[in-house]
């Protein structure tokens, strides 16, 4: 999952970037703002989240954020701002930012709003492969217009690998991803999968076993 990371901050960036590489997020580090405005006004960033300090050098985070919104509704925004600058976080959100984080900060505390922001982000989705669809927002699966009842840890991992779509997941992703931390053993998330293949038989959608890389779901 990859996240964009606006800081002129150079210790500040590089100790963020540690601390989500460590819970395994990809981290693209921006410094400026109008290096920021150019990157985000292509619609295709692909960033899942944007970590946006509001005090930059060239465009302001402010004006980062204009730009972002006027292309792009749903990418969730956590902006970062000195503590004292209540007029800043209320501009901020008014433009569209979804939280704030004040300045200094636990690393914790940064980690647990993002945790949250992206699972907000998921709950809102609409995701189809071939037949199967997923609303977000009713937390429901349907396979060919038919409701398809997962008890909670199947509906977890199916979630995650259509997120994932055409892209093989291996199991420390999705024991990290589907079940945030849960213990979980390798055979459990096994089982899982082999209760999703056979529910998923005689669809147009299936799931693979790519060999040293993980599971693939994809329409056939």
């Amino acid at each position: 999952m990859n996240l964009l990371l606006v800081e002129d901050d150079r210790l500040l960036a590089e100790t963020l970037q540690d601390a989500l590489a460590l819970e395994g997020y990809v981290v693209t580090h921006l410094a400026d703002g109008d290096a920021a405005r150019r990157h985000l006004e292509n619609p295709q960033h692909g960033h899942a989240l944007v970590l946006l300090d509001l005090n930059l050098p060239g465009a302001s985070g402010l004006d980062v954020l204009e730009t972002l919104r006027r292309l792009d509704r749903d990418t969730p925004v956590l902006i970062l701002t000195a503590r004292g600058a209540v007029e800043d976080r209320v501009r901020g959100l008014d433009l569209g930012a979804d939280d704030y984080l004040a300045k200094p900060f636990s690393l914790e505390e940064l980690e647990a709003r993002v945790r949250a922001l992206l699972r907000r982000r998921a709950r809102g989705q609409e995701l189809r492969v071939g037949a199967l669809h997923f609303d977000g927002l009713a937390q429901r699966f349907t396979l060919a217009g038919e409701a398809l009842a997962l008890p909670p840890r199947e509906q977890r991992l199916l979630g995650c690998l259509m997120r994932h779509v055409g892209e093989p997941v291996d199991k420390a992703r999705l024991a990290d991803e589907a079940f945030q931390g849960e213990p979980m053993g390798d055979n459990a998330i096994e089982v899982y999968v082999h209760r999703l293949r056979k529910r998923l038989d005689g669809s147009d959608v299936a799931l693979r076993t790519v060999r040293g890389l993980g599971y693939l779901l994809e329409a056939t």
